[in-house]
């Protein structure tokens, strides 16, 4: 009988124990005391039987080199400028087609409204290299992501900086606080001789005066700026100031008025990730941009911005852990922009 009351002691003070937890948790969200380390290390456990399940870019040989089974995931927060990492956080990359972003933030900032005159702001729904969109759309590129809108951007870039690359580090450097920011040269080299279907895109939009500058130097520049090498930590930090409305909270410099950083963030969200932007926009519900070397970095504005990287990617040139791992955390934390 002892035994039996015991037992249901015990019984007692287990459910007990279960609802003060539970009623913690739910006090902890309320208050916006979200425990990032505890679902970031949750979501690196769960992500890491994944590997294997999709391939590294090869047609850039110096990206097939890379060792896939790797993965790093850093949250940054807006407020309290906290940094919560797991894994590989802290190994630089070729960031490949997020520098698009960053171009784009350069020149937006000088020029304003007037670089839509050159670049649509529309999703393409079609390869992130097509010429055949372009030529149906006599040389004006449907987005600035894709890579002909980059490369109208990085044209304009060369004419606003008379050393465009150091231009694009300096900034780089500026907005995650961190000198130790570089091009991979080794990247660059083998991008600019797989570039044969930039230079065509560039030739093309040159012959309908799309194109300003000189093509082989702005491949030279566009090729550099794709093998800027940055880690997650890097990337979590840089996109704090689009996740402050366009100010940099390490030194409160403003980089972009609040409409610049929102409509910035638009573009993210319906033009960040290549064919994959609608369902990215669906499963996880963020602005961000991803680039073929397996890094992912979007933004909750006000909030954080989180930086992913795993190698394999899918179909659509995407990191397929990646998304997974953001898909997780927004559920974990029952939080988007939607």
């Amino acid at each position: 009988m002892q035994s039996m009351v015991r037992g249901g002691e015990a019984c007692f003070c287990l459910k007990l124990h279960a609802h003060i937890i539970r009623q913690y948790s739910i006090v902890l969200y309320i208050c916006g005391m979200t425990d990032y380390n505890k679902i970031i290390g949750d979501i690196y456990r769960e992500m890491t039987p994944l590997w294997g399940s999709g391939k590294v870019a090869d047609y850039i040989p110096a990206l097939a080199e890379v060792d896939p089974r790797q993965l790093g995931i850093v949250v940054d927060t807006v407020d309290d400028m906290q940094s919560y990492r797991i894994g590989d956080a802290d190994i630089p990359f070729s960031i490949q087609s997020i520098s698009k972003v960053f171009t784009l933030a350069m020149v937006i900032s000088h020029t304003g409204e007037d670089l839509w005159k050159s670049v649509g702001r529309e999703p393409s729904g079609n390869p992130f290299n097509s010429l055949v969109q372009l030529e149906h759309e006599q040389g004006k590129p449907r987005n600035p992501f894709i890579n002909a809108g980059a490369l109208v951007v990085t044209d304009r870039l060369m004419s606003l900086y008379p050393r465009p690359k150091e231009a694009i580090i300096d900034f780089v450097r500026s907005i995650c606080g961190s000198d130790d920011i570089y091009f991979d040269h080794q990247v660059a080299v083998s991008e600019r001789q797989n570039a044969d279907r930039n230079l065509a895109l560039a030739y093309f939009m040159k012959s309908f005066g799309n194109i300003h500058n000189d093509v082989e130097k702005l491949i030279d520049v566009y090729c550099h700026q794709c093998a800027l090498a940055m880690s997650c930590a890097d990337l979590a930090r840089s996109f704090l100031v689009f996740a402050n409305r366009g100010i940099n909270p390490l030194n409160g410099q403003r980089i972009l008025t609040e409409s610049q950083a929102k409509r910035m963030g638009a573009l993210m969200a319906t033009c960040g990730f290549y064919d994959e932007s609608g369902d990215f926009a669906y499963r996880v519900g963020l602005p961000g941009k991803s680039g073929v070397g397996g890094g992912i970095v979007a933004y909750m504005p006000g909030k954080l911005s989180m930086a992913v990287w795993s190698p394999e990617l899918n179909s659509y040139g995407n990191s397929i852990i990646g998304i997974e791992a953001f898909e997780r955390f927004t559920t974990g934390i029952r939080n988007s922009i939607f």
